[in-house]
């Protein structure tokens, strides 16, 4: 079992506009067609914070209108927030608060054997770094700039702390890269 951080970036660092659009992202790729299928197929159980939490529920579950959805995953999802937000109709989603540490215990446990997904944000997959619970960075380099927006991983982490595992191109617009990370050691945010 391992926790993951997979997540798609702008070549500038940035997963989503500063107002949390990931409107960029969809130009580039084919999600079928990436690494997605293989890699949520591993997972058991997922985290995210309630700014990913909202974007999935607005752009694809919509609740209320004619074009409802239903939640996206299968697997139990945790979601991080200080804030009382509407639960999907369907799924597993659990909202929690606080240190990550106890939450990744019972995401173990849930996973059974399975992988963890920390679906975002970076600063969540930061607090799992920290607590030096995160084991693997896997990001999907987009070939766009933002200029601005949320930071895909705003951590201070010095060499050799991650090791390159994987460079893998995905259509003429992406390119995913692996990271071990091999020192749960972080010198600041």
């Amino acid at each position: 079992m391992k926790t993951q951080y997979y997540t798609a970036s702008s070549l500038d660092g940035f997963i989503a506009t500063s107002d949390h659009s990931l409107e960029w992202l969809f130009p580039l790729a084919d999600l079928e067609s990436s690494s997605y299928p293989a890699f949520i197929a591993q997972v058991g159980a997922l985290a995210m914070g309630s700014s990913t939490y909202e974007w999935l529920l607005k752009h694809i579950v919509k609740p209320g209108t004619p074009g409802e959805a239903p939640w996206p995953y299968s697997q139990p999802a945790w979601v991080f927030t200080t804030r009382t937000l509407p639960r999907p109709h369907q799924g597993e989603v659990r909202f929690v608060q606080g240190d990550v540490r106890p939450v990744h215990a019972a995401m173990a446990e849930a996973a059974g054997g399975k992988n963890i997904w920390i679906v975002g944000g970076g600063d969540l997959a930061g607090q799992f770094y920290d607590a030096g619970l995160l084991d693997e960075i896997i990001v999907q380099i987009g070939s766009v700039t933002l200029g601005s927006g949320r930071p895909l991983f705003p951590r201070t982490v010095l060499s050799p702390a991650l090791r390159l595992t994987s460079a893998e191109q995905f259509g003429p617009g992406m390119a995913e890269l692996r990271y071990e990370i091999t020192t749960r050691q972080t010198s600041g945010a």
